[in-house]
């Protein structure tokens, strides 16, 4: 006799997370699946890295490097190098000091290795910190609006309020932060962080001058605000000097500083780093590092960063002479062109006259994957839907980069991923289909 099965009730979405329910997390979902389904088309839409960079390869080499430099300068056994590479290993990582040595380097960074943690890339960091910072509903995390989704995403993730300050063409103005410090406070709430991307960032392609860095390690300290930097553009200079990090300027161990090594070696590794050097008082006087007490957390999540991983990108720091910056000479080179290129394409396929009649204007980056275009039309799912079928061309929309509302006829088009050929005739496509929108 057969059984007959049983019909189960579906979950009420409303009895979730409410985060399941918010237009945030699916923007990227959506931007994936509309990329799946128009394969062929030309796209400005993803910020990944470009793969003609990539030499897989070279991976075994990385991770002999690493395992020799095991051996040979930390005197440890096989035995070890086995139990190190393939075992639960240190929650805050194997390579923080190859990291402090490398960020010392590079960015003019000098931070004992105990306030490194090694994370599983950097979406890891901003949780483990958010979650250690915002104790209650009172407590506020500032950001730069536009924002990285991943960043106001994980603090929906963790029920954080999200205070908007407005970025204009020349970055994040200190002075917004302190008055916005001042309006929260006023309310009765707690301003604990202000989370920015201060080189190129994700989404608008701006960034923060150096005596806007300074004055914002100003209105920290005075108003008792902690400084998330994020800084995974920072090598992708377009034109004019590399500024300082905002970590580098730091001498009151303000900045938390968050990086990343998916764009300077790949992301497939998924390692990452945060700088977490403030010091924690606890109620019976005993010192830690924030590093430390964030381990209590990563311990409870991921547990630790996979071994292998951290050995790969071991391997390369160790083969670069601890000096990132200098091996990524070619993936400065390229993605310098490709933006160079986006520029020019659209200025030839978008004369003034042309793009006067359009209503239509964008940024000029002096730096990393991404510009913003102000556009008449609605840049929404429904328009990047009927540029790829109609147009064969893709693009992100803006608005889901403003937690306090906005970016409705603004998108974003990123160089990163493409060819100089797929540029010139993507933006040729999407100039046409910006005249029919």
């Amino acid at each position: 006799m057969a059984t007959q099965a049983r019909v189960t009730r579906p979950l009420d979405l409303s009895a979730l997370h409410a985060s399941l329910s918010d237009p945030l997390l699916d923007a990227m979902n959506f931007l994936n699946e509309v990329t799946q389904r128009f394969p062929h088309a030309v796209s400005f839409a993803p910020g990944r890295p470009h793969e003609g960079l990539f030499d897989v390869a070279a991976i075994e080499r990385h991770l002999k490097t690493y395992t020799t430099y095991m051996i040979q300068e930390l005197g440890q056994s096989e035995e070890q190098v086995k139990t190190a590479l393939l075992q639960y290993g240190r929650t805050n990582g194997q390579i923080h000091a190859l990291i402090a040595r490398t960020l010392e380097n590079d960015e003019g960074i000098t931070i004992a290795p105990e306030a490194v943690v090694v994370t599983v890339g950097c979406q890891e960091g901003m949780l483990l910190v958010l979650r250690a910072l915002f104790a209650d509903g009172d407590d506020v995390l500032l950001v730069n609006s536009p924002c990285y989704v991943g960043a106001t995403g994980a603090a929906r993730l963790l029920d954080i309020p999200v205070e908007a300050v407005p970025e204009g063409p020349d970055g994040l103005d200190p002075e917004q932060v302190a008055a916005a410090v001042v309006r929260l406070r006023a309310a009765g709430k707690r301003p604990r962080a202000l989370y920015l991307v201060p080189d190129f960032g994700n989404p608008s392609g701006v960034s923060v001058g150096v005596a806007a860095r300074h004055r914002l390690l100003e209105v920290a300290a005075e108003h008792d605000l902690l400084i998330l930097e994020d800084n995974p553009y920072g090598f992708f200079v377009r034109e004019g000097e590399p500024r300082p990090t905002l970590k580098s300027l730091d001498r009151d161990r303000r900045v938390i500083h968050l990086g990343s090594f998916a764009k300077t070696v790949f992301p497939g590794a998924r390692v990452g780093y945060l700088l977490a050097d403030q010091e924690v008082a606890g109620p019976d006087g005993r010192r830690s590092l924030l590093a430390e007490e964030l381990s209590k957390i990563k311990s409870m999540t991921t547990v630790n960063t996979p071994a292998l991983s951290q050995a790969v990108i071991g391997g390369v720091l160790i083969e670069s002479g601890f000096r990132l910056r200098e091996i990524n000479g070619a993936a400065i080179a390229f993605y310098r062109r490709n933006l160079d290129a986006l520029l020019r394409q659209l200025e030839l396929q978008l004369p003034p006259e042309r793009r006067a009649a359009l209503g239509l204007s964008w940024n000029r980056p002096d730096g990393g994957f991404f510009l913003t275009v102000n556009v008449r039309f609605r840049a929404d799912n429904a328009a990047l839907e009927r540029s790829a079928r109609d147009y064969g061309v893709l693009w992100t929309p803006m608005d889901s980069f403003y937690p306090g509302g906005g970016g409705e006829r603004q998108l974003r088009l990123s160089c990163s991923y493409v060819s100089l050929e797929q540029i010139e005739d993507g933006v040729r496509r999407f100039a046409d289909f910006v005249a029919e929108a």
